[in-house]
C-alpha cells in the first residue's frame, strides 16, 4: 500500500475527527446516579450511546454491553486473538479554577479545551479513525481490531468487570490513555480509608469536607471552625506561606485553601489544599486525629512521614495522595490514593501506614497488583515501531504510577497519547488537547493498527 495513499485518507479524516470529539466533550459524562441502562448515570450511558452511533456509522460492528461499556468491530475472528484498543468516556468532575466551559470543547489557538479532551476522549477518538483509516484503505486483516469503551474509569472500574463477565476479554493490546512512547509497567495501587474521631480539645473544627475522587489532588479546600471575628482577622493577616482566607459566617469562621490540582499518579508540581488546610489548622491549634494527618501527610506525595517512602529502579517512587477528607460531628474520614512501584509489598505498606496512625482505623479499599509485559514483546516492539515511523524519535518502554485499562489485558500496555515534553492535563482546570498532537495521534495509531493487525506486507 502505498504510504502516499494512507496520508490522504488520514488528512481527509481529520475534520470529521475533530468534530466527533467536539461532540463527545460536549457531553459532560461525570458519574452520576444510577439509572436503569445506564449503571454510571445518564451522561456517562449518553456519551456511551453518541460514541457507538458514531462509530456504527464509520461501519463498524457495535455492541452495547448494558450501558456499562460497548465496543465497536472492525473484521473477524475471536474474541481471545482480536487486537484491543481500551479507552474510556467517562471524565473526571470539573473542580476548580476554570477559564473557560469544561464542556464547550471550544477551539482556539491551535488546542481543543474541555475536560476529557486529554483523557481520555481525545485518544479513543483517535483510534476510532484510525480504525476507520483502515476500513477506508481496505487493508486486508489477519485479526479483529476492538474498541472497548468505558464509562467507569475513573471510579471503580466496575465497567470492566462487567465486560468481562458478559463478552470476555482479549489477550493482548493498548489502553491510550496515558504517556507515549510505550508504558509497559503501571505500578500497583492501593486506597486506604481511614476513620477517627475530632478531639475534644484545641481549635473546634465544624466540618471540613473537601474532594470528589481518590485519584484527584484537590485544589480548593474549606472547613468551617468556631471562632470569632478575632480569629477571621488573625487568620487574614498571617503569612501561612501558602493561600489561606477566611471569612465570618452565621455558624463560624468559614477557612479557604487554595493549592495545585492535578492527578494523584503525578503529583509532582501539585500543591494538595486538603493538605494546607491541615497545616493551617495545625497553626490555629488543632488536636488529635486532625492534627496527626497534618503531621502524617500534610502535603507530602512520596508517603516519607507516614515510614512508606520506597523506590524501585525498574518502576520509580511511591506516590501518595489524599484525595478525599469527611470531618464533621460523626468524625473524621480520609481516603488515600498510593501507587505503589512493582516490587512493593502492598499488605506491608497498609500495615506501616497504620502504625503511623494509630488514632485511626484503616481500611483497604482497593488493591490492584503491578502489571508488567517485556520490552522485548512483539506488542511493544511493533507499538514503538509505529511511534517511531510517524514522529522520527527513539521509543523507548517506561513506567508509570497511573493505572489504565491496559491492566485489564495479559499482554496490555499503555500507549499514548501524550507525547514526551506536553503537559500534563488529566484531571486539570483548562483541560485541552493539541490539534497536532490528535493528529500525531491519528497516524500512529494507524501505523499501529497496521502492524499488530493487518496481513504481513499490507504497507
Amino acid at each position: 500500500m502505498d504510504t502516499k495513499k494512507i496520508e490522504t485518507v488520514l488528512t481527509a479524516l481529520e475534520a470529521p475527527m475533530l468534530e466527533t470529539l467536539q461532540t463527545l466533550v460536549r457531553i459532560p459524562s461525570v458519574k452520576d446516579v444510577p439509572q436503569p441502562g445506564a449503571p454510571f448515570g445518564l451522561p456517562a450511558r449518553q456519551a456511551l450511546d453518541k460514541a457507538l452511533e458514531i462509530c456504527a456509522g464509520l461501519g463498524f460492528s457495535c455492541a452495547n454491553i448494558d450501558g456499562y461499556a460497548g465496543h465497536a468491530d472492525l473484521g473477524e475472528g475471536t474474541t481471545e486473538d482480536a487486537l484491543a484498543v481500551l479507552g474510556h468516556l467517562d471524565v473526571v468532575p470539573v473542580g476548580d479554577n476554570w477559564t473557560c466551559d469544561p464542556f464547550g470543547a471550544e477551539v482556539r489557538d491551535g488546542r481543543m479545551y474541555g475536560r476529557g479532551t486529554s483523557d481520555d476522549k481525545g485518544p479513543v477518538v483517535a483510534a476510532m479513525y484510525a480504525m476507520a483509516a483502515i476500513r477506508r484503505l481496505g487493508l486486508p486483516l489477519k485479526r479483529k481490531i476492538r474498541l472497548i469503551l468505558g464509562t467507569d474509569e475513573e471510579s471503580g472500574w466496575e465497567d470492566m468487570a462487567h465486560y468481562r463477565q458478559v463478552c470476555g476479554m482479549p489477550r493482548s493490546g493498548f489502553s491510550p490513555d496515558a504517556d507515549y512512547p510505550v508504558i509497559n509497567i503501571e505500578k500497583g495501587a492501593l486506597h486506604l480509608e481511614l476513620t477517627g474521631a475530632l478531639a475534644d480539645t484545641g481549635l473546634k473544627v465544624l466540618r471540613f469536607d473537601t474532594g470528589d475522587r481518590p485519584n484527584v489532588v484537590p485544589g480548593r479546600a474549606e472547613a468551617l471552625i468556631a471562632g470569632d471575628a478575632a480569629l477571621a482577622e488573625r487568620v487574614n493577616t498571617t503569612d501561612f506561606g501558602w493561600p489561606v482566607t477566611a471569612e465570618m459566617t452565621a455558624e463560624g469562621v468559614l477557612l479557604k485553601t487554595e493549592g495545585i490540582p492535578g492527578h494523584a499518579a503525578m503529583p509532582e508540581g501539585t500543591r494538595n489544599a486538603i493538605g494546607l488546610m491541615l497545616l493551617t489548622l495545625k497553626r490555629l491549634g488543632v488536636q488529635g486525629t486532625l492534627l496527626a494527618l497534618a503531621d502524617r501527610i500534610g502535603t507530602e506525595y512520596d508517603g516519607a512521614s507516614l515510614g512508606i517512602k520506597l523506590a524501585d529502579q525498574v518502576s520509580g517512587a511511591l506516590t501518595c495522595n489524599m484525595g478525599i477528607i469527611r470531618a464533621g460531628a460523626d468524625g473524621v474520614r480520609v481516603t488515600l490514593d498510593l501507587r505503589c512501584p512493582i516490587l512493593a509489598d502492598l499488605d506491608g505498606i497498609a500495615a506501616q501506614a497504620a502504625r503511623a496512625l494509630p488514632q485511626m482505623t484503616l481500611a483497604v479499599t482497593k488493591k490492584t497488583p503491578p502489571h508488567y509485559v517485556p520490552e522485548d514483546s512483539e506488542l511493544v516492539r511493533k507499538l514503538l515501531g509505529a511511534y517511531e515511523r510517524v514522529t522520527g524519535e527513539r521509543g523507548y518502554a517506561m513506567a508509570i504510577g497511573g493505572g489504565t485499562y491496559a491492566k485489564c489485558l495479559e499482554e496490555g500496555v499503555a500507549f499514548g497519547a501524550l507525547f514526551p515534553g506536553e503537559p500534563e492535563m488529566a484531571h486539570h482546570a483548562d483541560e485541552f488537547i493539541s490539534l497536532d498532537s490528535l493528529r500525531r495521534n491519528l497516524r500512529i495509531f494507524t501505523y499501529a493498527l497496521i502492524a499488530l493487525a493487518c496481513d504481513e506486507g499490507s504497507v
